[in-house]
Order: C-alpha cells, then structure tokens, then sequence
C-alpha cells in the first residue's frame, strides 16, 4: 500500500505542472499570432518579403489578335533595317539570326532605345508559360474574367510606338495615317465592348506602359486602370512644343498615382557584376550620356559645368550604341559612385545599370518614382542629393568623398543582394518558361496585388453611384 503522505506530495507536484502545461499552450497560439501578424520591417532580402506575402494573384488574359503583341515583334523583325541610333546590333541579329528562328520564340529587340522598356515582352511570356512549368511565378493565369483579380492587357504599347517612329515618325503626334495609333484604338474599342470592363470601368485592368510615348492617343481613356511604368514623367510634362496649356493633349496629374498604378523598373542594358569579381575603382564619380535634355534634364547641363573639371571625376557624352555599352561597362565599374541626374524624364535606365555593376547610384533627381519601395529600401544602397545642394560648387564631390572605405562597401554588398530584382531576362526562346521567383516580374504582380483593396473599392463606390452623378478626380496623392 502506498502511503498517503506520497500520493499527497506527488498530487501537489501534478497538479502545477498540468496548470503550468496548459497556460504555455494557450499562450503559444497567441504568441505565434502576434509574431505572424506583425509587420515585416524593411529588408533588402527578397526571400523575406517573398515568403510573407501571398501565394498567387489571378489574372485574366484577354484574347488580344497576335497583329497586338508578338505580330508587332514579327513586323519589327521583317523590316529590312533601322537606321536609328542603338539598331545596329538588330540590323545584324535580321542577317544571321531571324531567319533560323520561329515566330513562336522571337526575341524582344535589342537596340537600347526599345530594350529598356520591354517589360511587356517578359510580363506576357510569364504568363503565357504552361502552368506545369510555372515553379516560382506569383502571377496564376485564369481563363475566365470571373474569376480573376486583375485583367492583363497583352498589349506591347512600346514596340507598337517605336515600329510607328521608325516607319513615319511625321504622323506620330496626329490620328491620320498613324498605324500606332489605330492599334490603340483597337484595343481600347476591344477592352471597352467587354463585360469586364463594363463592370469595373477597367480599374482592374493592367497596362504595361513603359515608354513615356506609348499609348500616347488614348491615356486619358486607360487612365482609371493599373499602369505599369517606369516614372510619371511621360503623364504630367507638357512638350510645349506639341501643346499649350489650354490643350485636351496635356496630361494631367489626376490620371496617375501610386495608390493605383505601379513603378516598374527599366530592363538594365548592361550586364550583372557579380560581389565576388568586383575590383578596385580609381574613379570616384561617373556619367555618362547626352548633356543636353529637355525639362528636367537642364539640370543636367548644370551638373556637367559642374563637374566637368574636377578630379577623379569622368562625365562622358555618349549614345546607346555598340560602342556606348562598352564604355559604360567599363566606366561604371571602375568608379566608386555614378550620377543619376533627372533628364527628359526623372529617371532612367543608367539607374538600374549602376546597380547591375555595383557603382553606387547618386540620385540628383527631386520628383523621381522608384520600384518595388516598401519591398525595398533604397537609402541602403544609394545615395539621394537634393538638385539645390548638388548645384553648389564642390558640395556634391565633397560629400561623396566623405563616405569611408567602409561605408562604400556596405553599399555595394547592400546592392549585390537587391540586384536580382531589377532582373526581367528568364534565358527562355521568346521570354516564355520558368522565371526567377525573386525578379522584377514577381515583384511587380505582388505589388498589383498590394493595390487590390483599394481597386476593389473604387470599384463598389462607382457602382452606387446614381445615374448622372461624377465624383471629381483626385488621385494626385503620393
């Protein structure tokens, strides 16, 4: 028989134990709660914000006729050549490679000018990727507009624009005779006969509009949806040339905001500079580019009296060609930092060139938009300059030779890790197949599905409108 005094001592033990079991796991869930929603901080590793965000956004791609995207690219290789600055390597890409290759896997061109802005090529390759071979994309094509979160528009505005400014560039600003502009109105007439767009009054649309001049016809009509761009600039400048302030054709601010639209990042021309091949830089600040610019870009010529003469400091004028990428290759990763100045537009494709080759961006650009910002924070890695402190004699190279050895070091280690995100180029014939999950195009779907609250929203308010009744815009917020 067991004594009582032991099975006393053991009931006093049991009992704290079993309250002490049952309080850690209710506490656990609550715990796990609050450590789950609370929010990520700012990173500069993609597979964080990658693996807190959701699984899937659902688009819908419209049945566009192929004369609208991967046509266009078929036209453009069938011209017999471009004599436009940059187009020398695609005048020999038609001699010895087009022939060899199938309609189904054209590559997007090459020349400078186009390639920066062809977002559109990669976005659509994504999608049109059979899903067994979509692994890391975030984008889920669905084949009814029901059961979509966003509706794709496979259009390729840019390639449309500059197939139009190669064969009559006179027309390009009129309606007459301009094949760019009948394209548009293709796909706007098209959008708008649809059940889709009847319901949402194409706010859950998706465009791809890089070029500053694509589109240029009907921005006001594709306004209320999701624009992907590389900056405002090509919305709200007014080409005094082309218009007056009184003018319908000036673009207003109204019809582009960040709650609505997202900034994409320009397809980089130069190639990755990997942190292990990095080497010494004797250069402390480089550009290099054209010196005179409309709008914004007078600043530019400012800088470049500026700097000109000063020691260490390298600022070359120079186009996009064969021989311009092989200067820049060169120039950009033997310097310490590169000037980013605002030029026709706030930014620009030397941006993400600079971070492709580890040369610290110095952004003199007071308006500039950038990618991915809440994914990404750029202070990590570049260096932002007010135009009114860069245009101080001697300021701007005084401070950028006030950073140590240390700091400069960090920056580029901080731009080694981020550079895989500016990333479009999957290597696949005709940008369809496997994508990395951590490149632009994730970043960019994951971004479209961060607006989608308020999308959905606007949507609900417009329904409930009475007949007659317009709510004014006021979309200029930042």
């Amino acid at each position: 028989m067991i004594p009582l005094k032991n099975t006393a001592t053991r009931s006093s033990c049991s009992i704290p134990s079993l309250f002490i079991s049952l309080s850690i796991l209710c506490i656990l869930p609550i715990s796990l709660f609050f450590f789950r929603s609370s929010p990520t901080p700012l990173s500069l590793n993609p597979q964080i914000n990658l693996q807190t965000s959701p699984n899937s956004i659902k688009v819908y791609v419209p049945n566009l006729p192929r004369s609208l995207n991967y046509g266009l690219l078929e036209n453009y290789w069938d011209l017999d050549s471009d004599s436009r600055i940059g187009s020398e390597v695609d005048n020999q890409i038609r001699k010895t490679h087009i022939g060899k290759s199938s309609k189904n896997s054209l590559p997007y061109p090459e020349n400078p000018i186009i390639k920066q802005y062809s977002a559109e090529y990669w976005i659509l390759g994504d999608l049109m990727t059979p899903e067994k071979l979509k692994l890391g994309s975030f984008a889920k094509r669905v084949f009814t507009a029901e059961e979509a979160d966003v509706i794709f528009v496979p259009f390729f505005a840019t390639l449309s624009a500059e197939m139009q400014l190669i064969v009559n560039k006179g027309v390009f600003r009129k309606k007459e005779g301009n094949e760019d502009y009948q394209r548009q109105r293709m796909v706007v007439d098209y959008l708008k006969q649809t059940e889709a767009w009847k319901r949402s009054g194409g706010r859950d649309h998706v465009f791809v509009i890089t070029d500053p001049v694509a589109m240029w016809h009907v921005k006001a009509e594709v306004a209320p949806a999701i624009l992907l761009v590389v900056d405002f600039g090509g919305w709200y400048k007014l080409d005094s040339k082309a218009s007056n302030e009184s003018s319908s054709d000036m673009i207003h601010h109204t019809q582009v905001s960040l709650l609505k639209d997202v900034i994409v990042p320009y397809t980089h021309l130069l190639p990755r500079l990997p942190l292990s091949e990095n080497q010494k830089r004797e250069i402390l600040l480089y550009f290099k580019g054209a010196k005179h610019r409309h709008r914004g870009g007078i600043v530019r010529e400012k800088l470049w009296d500026l700097l000109i003469n000063e020691p260490r400091v390298v600022m070359e004028e120079g186009f996009p060609n064969a021989t311009g990428k092989e200067q820049s290759i060169k120039g950009m990763r033997t310097s310490e930092f590169c000037l980013h100045p605002a030029g026709d537009t706030p930014t620009s494709c030397r941006l993400f060139d600079a971070i492709q080759s580890l040369c610290i961006p110095v952004i003199v650009s007071d308006n500039i938009e950038l990618p991915f910002e809440g994914m990404v924070d750029y202070s990590k890695f570049a260096v932002f300059v007010s135009v009114n402190d860069a245009l101080q004699p001697s300021w701007l190279v005084n401070h950028l030779r006030s950073y140590s050895y240390e700091q400069k070091d960090r920056f580029r280690h901080n731009m080694a890790v981020v550079q895989p995100i500016f990333e479009y180029e999957n290597g696949q014939p005709g940008g369809i197949g496997p994508i990395s999950p951590n490149g632009a195009i994730n970043y960019i779907w994951r971004k479209v599905h961060r607006k989608l609250p308020m999308i959905k929203e606007a949507i609900i308010r417009e329904k409930r409108k009475p007949p007659g009744v317009s709510v004014p815009l006021r979309c200029h917020c930042t």
